[in-house]
């Protein structure tokens, strides 16, 4: 077997015929033969599906917990740099020792008689539930890879069940019919445990489901809502309420919150999913976490730059809508690096207004999509492309070249063009 993380990695796209295999049986078997169904990952778990906020609630959601005392644990992906990012303990990254115990734990149950064939990440998912397992935690936040109902994370048991948002992504997985979509995202309810819809503009589906599977329905703008209580010159909330309720179903409200810089939707969906796992908060600490919260990849500001992971146009809107605005002269540049299978126009529709200067990246492999093939939809709606670069390191260096220090650059599209740019050094002007 092999002796180092990166010799792992490598094994585990060999276990499998195809990257991506939706399916609960053989991740089910193989977690049977590892003892992993048979007691809880932690004293709580809280499971997160959704099209885009999935990352951002489950940190707030951490980050807040933490700051109350609580021993956390979670499991996300994909990673931007390092693998580790996918496994935390209590904020700190899984160490490489830890998951490779964890990979010959999950190899020693595949490859029992008769021997089980696991995807990448469903290898993962186990070795990252594994480490959990052992680590006596308080709260286990769990992100879901693909979907929901037919994801590996969904073996797991949820005491409660968040579906962020629902949004056209993944076509070729999961179809076009958003209704449909709803319904698979929302496969991680359970019957009689409290369901947490973190969107005004869900699919009926999704809590038709919840109905349907006799979960507790708390729906954003219902049985929890957030309002503001007054707004800087450039329309960013600087202070806001919440209100929801407990586990025991009692009403709570915290005034005063600082603005944690991510989507106040998730925000407000952090807060009630913690309630209902008994969390009973300290405003204090509250913001204490939402003020020292940075998510890589999500709006993180890095000087003039802004990064951010979005690739679809539900993405796209949001972060079109936080950019701040400029001195009159300066320009907004737009770093732009996506996938083949992602809404290329769709994200370009929605960040148009707000782009003054586009450079466009290839990114490569497969579904890497050539930088001509955006620069010509950017041109077609009347957007100005300054340059085209074979990769997104070699984007950073004509901005670089340019750029004033009355400029600001968002860079998206892609996890891998954002991962890219974290391993880079950002030029300030």
């Amino acid at each position: 077997m092999p002796d180092t993380l990166a010799g792992w990695l490598e094994h585990l796209e060999t276990l499998h015929p195809v990257g991506i295999d939706l399916g609960l049986e053989r991740v089910s078997n193989v977690a049977e033969r590892m003892g992993l169904l048979e007691r809880p990952v932690a004293t709580r778990v809280v499971m997160v599906a959704g099209t885009n906020g999935k990352g951002s609630t489950l940190a707030m959601m951490e980050a807040v917990a933490r700051a109350h005392g609580y021993r956390t644990g979670t499991y996300t992906s994909p990673h931007l740099v390092r693998y580790n990012e996918r496994v935390t303990v209590n904020g700190q990254l899984a160490g490489d020792a830890e998951l490779i115990e964890g990979f010959e734990r999950v190899e020693k149950a595949r490859t029992q008689e008769p021997a089980i064939s696991l995807t990448y990440f469903e290898a993962g998912t186990l070795c990252a539930l594994w480490c959990l397992s052992q680590q006596a935690l308080d709260l286990a936040f769990l992100e879901v890879g693909l979907g929901g109902r037919l994801d590996a994370v969904n073996i797991f048991e949820p005491d409660v069940s968040v579906v962020t948002t629902v949004a056209l992504d993944h076509a070729d997985y999961l179809g076009t019919d958003i209704e449909q979509i709803g319904r698979e995202k929302a496969g991680i309810f359970r019957p009689l445990k409290p369901a947490v819809l973190g969107s005004r503009s869900l699919p009926v589906s999704v809590a038709e489901t919840a109905i349907e599977m006799a979960s507790t329905l708390h729906a954003l703008g219902v049985a929890f809502k957030h309002s503001a209580d007054a707004k800087a010159s450039n329309d960013l909330i600087t202070r806001w309420c919440w209100h929801g309720l407990t586990d025991e179903g009692d009403t709570v409200s915290l005034d005063a919150l600082i603005d944690p810089g991510l989507p106040i939707d998730n925000a407000a969906t952090a807060l009630q999913a913690l309630a209902l796992v008994g969390v009973s908060f300290d405003t204090a600490l509250v913001n204490q976490a939402f003020r020292s919260l940075i998510v890589a990849g999500r709006m993180q500001w890095i000087g003039q730059w802004c990064l951010d992971v979005g690739h679809n146009p539900h993405a796209a809107r949001y972060v079109a809508s936080r950019l701040p605005t400029l001195e009159e002269g300066a320009r907004q540049w737009g770093l732009i690096g996506m996938l083949k299978d992602k809404d290329a126009d769709g994200v370009l529709e929605a960040l148009m207004p707000c782009i003054s200067d586009w450079v466009c990246v290839s990114l490569d492999g497969e579904r890497g999509r050539p930088a001509a093939d955006l620069a010509e939809r950017i041109k077609a709606k009347g957007g100005v492309v300054r340059a085209l670069a074979d990769s997104p390191e070699q984007g950073v260096d004509i901005i670089g070249a340019e750029f004033d220090s009355r400029d600001r650059v968002l860079a998206m599209g892609s996890f891998k063009t954002v991962a890219a740019l974290l391993e880079y050094p950002l030029p300030q002007a």
